[in-house]
């Protein structure tokens, strides 16, 4: 359950960068619930990848150079997913800005089981 509410979030944080960042391009509900699945299996299985193979120059930049690597999955995303565009660099950097602040906010509230979290004070 958590992990289809996981894709759910990343479907609706695609969609909300497509309607936000001019050069992405999104057809419908459906591609966006596609794109949400990829990206979460592409950020599963080829970032951690990436993130080690380009550790150095991640640390030389003090870690701004995530930013070119979360637009990189978004870009790959969306040579993966038929109807779902990225057209440029700097689109797909900030719609991965946007993709990652969405989904953050999305799963913060989202137990691993799919629960959703309510912090109380004590």
């Amino acid at each position: 359950m958590g992990f289809l509410l996981r894709v759910l979030a990343n479907a609706l944080a695609i969609f909300l960068a497509a309607a936000i960042v001019p050069g992405i391009e999104i057809r419908g509900i459906l591609t966006a619930l596609g794109a949400g699945l990829v990206l979460g299996l592409v950020n599963a299985v080829v970032r951690p990848v990436l993130l080690v193979l380009t550790l150095p120059l991640t640390l030389v930049t003090l870690g701004l150079f995530l930013f070119v690597l979360n637009g990189l999955t978004l870009w790959l995303t969306s040579l993966l997913v038929k109807g779902f565009e990225v057209h440029g660099f700097w689109a797909a950097v900030f719609g991965a800005l946007i993709v990652s602040v969405v989904s953050w906010l999305l799963t913060a509230f989202l137990s691993d089981r799919g629960r959703i979290v309510v912090i109380t004070r004590r």
